[in-house]
């Protein structure tokens, strides 16, 4: 008998889950730190950040990319991702996945070894002709590497890598990107267009150029000493996000394809909700209506109230503005239970992963209903009394907990909330 959800769709279940964060490598080194209240925000060592305001970040020096680029380094960081969670979900034969793949990746500009050859050929014309690359070319100082910088780049190496089927799909929604690829494969799934989706957000950019550019828009913490007490998300001093890179990747299946091989199921994807807002570049609308109608169709789309969410594992990336805004969606959406709702940040010690955040926030959601302990929201010392949550506070907290929201906020106006919980019964 097939197993359908209160619409009448797929279950969709999670089979495998795999991360890389500035905390380490898979799900054992990130959950041990992260429910320990360690921060794997650091001083920046791979350039030099004479004359930047901000000199951390939650980079990921220990995955090797040399030369580095962006590209280079976020491909690497979703292989690793991606090789835990297809090794726990057992699925495939090896090197075949059997399905599509999902890929939230960030179409930044990037720094690589290239441009100095490149204003080498420019020569005082201050730009580089089509003939001036041909001679840099030839003389071997300038190779073409230009497959790697293109934005499904990323997306073609890992479908390749591990053999998905159908065309990969390469998504951005700024800060959103993550969550999106997963919305994505769970549509597909109950559409009924594929049994099992490989769903990935990764995201390296942390480089020079993004700094100032974050900078620029009076983004980013300036709080660099300590900077594992950098990122402060809900506190009253809070002033700023911390840049991070990592990669989260889920295995999502249908529930008949996951019982009939006898996988184990990790979770299940309940809902999902997505609204824009076009107020701004990078601040919501000031009435929070795109945050809370986004909260309330994924709400409603898992087919619960908000009675039946137990926690929010929250956007809380650490700005005054952002902060704000989702305590207000939050108490919109939750009314009197808003108070109560514990919410952490894990942006607090793993920084912000930009493009990555909503997949590898996803995977922290599932561990957190898995392991049945809260994450807490460190560096919390002077509480906001503008924002009356339970942020669970500098330390864990073991909890019963059966259905979770993950939020994804995103510049530009990119939303979109999973609903998280644990195998039906």
């Amino acid at each position: 008998m097939a197993v359908r959800d209160k619409a009448g769709r797929p279950v969709v279940v999670v089979t495998g889950m795999g991360i890389v964060t500035s905390l380490g490598a898979g799900r054992d080194e990130n959950w041990s730190k992260l429910v320990a209240g360690k921060s794997g925000i650091r001083t920046i060592t791979r350039f030099s950040t004479d004359g930047l305001k901000t000199r951390i970040a939650g980079c990921v020096d220990f995955v090797a990319c040399e030369p580095f680029s962006a590209p280079l380094l976020s491909e690497r960081l979703a292989e690793l991702a991606v090789d835990e969670a297809i090794v726990q979900s057992g699925i495939g034969a090896p090197g075949r996945f059997p399905g599509p793949l999902f890929l939230g990746v960030a179409p930044v500009e990037i720094e690589w070894p290239q441009r100095l050859e490149l204003a080498a050929a420019a020569g005082a014309a201050g730009h580089a002709t089509y003939d001036d690359m041909l001679r840099a070319a030839a003389t071997g100082r300038f190779k073409a590497h230009h497959e790697r910088f293109q934005f499904a780049s990323v997306a073609d190496h890992l479908a390749e890598r591990f053999g998905t089927q159908g065309m990969p799909i390469s998504l951005s929604t700024a800060c959103a990107t993550g969550a999106s690829a997963i919305q994505l494969g769970v549509e597909a799934i109950r559409r009924g267009e594929t049994d099992a989706a490989l769903c990935v957000g990764t995201d390296g950019s942390v480089n020079t150029e993004s700094l100032v550019r974050f900078s620029l828009l009076s983004a980013l913490t300036t709080a660099n000493d300590p900077p594992e007490e950098a990122a402060k998300p809900f506190s009253k001093n809070r002033d700023g996000f911390v840049m991070a890179e990592g990669a989260g990747a889920l295995v999502l299946e249908s529930y008949e394809s996951a019982k009939a091989r006898g996988a184990k199921i990790l979770g299940v994807v309940e809902g999902c909700g997505e609204l824009s807002d076009s107020f701004h570049r990078t601040r919501t609308s000031p009435d929070g209506k795109p945050i809370i109608g986004c909260m309330n169709q994924a709400i409603a789309d898992a087919g619960l109230t908000v009675a039946d969410i137990d926690y929010i594992n929250a956007h809380g990336t650490s700005t005054p503005e952002n902060d704000k805004m989702e305590c207000l969606g939050v108490t919109a959406v939750f009314g009197k239970r808003a108070a109560s709702v514990p919410i952490s940040s894990n942006k607090s010690m793993v920084g912000h992963t930009l493009s990555a955040a909503g997949a590898v926030e996803a995977v922290f959601t599932l561990l957190t209903l898995i392991e049945q302990r809260i994450p807490p929201t460190i560096n919390h010392q002077v509480p906001d009394p503008a924002i009356p949550l339970d942020v669970v506070p500098n330390v864990a907290r073991d909890a019963r907990l059966a259905h979770a929201l993950s939020n994804s906020f995103g510049f530009g106006g990119q939303n979109v909330t999973l609903v998280m919980g644990l195998e039906p019964a």
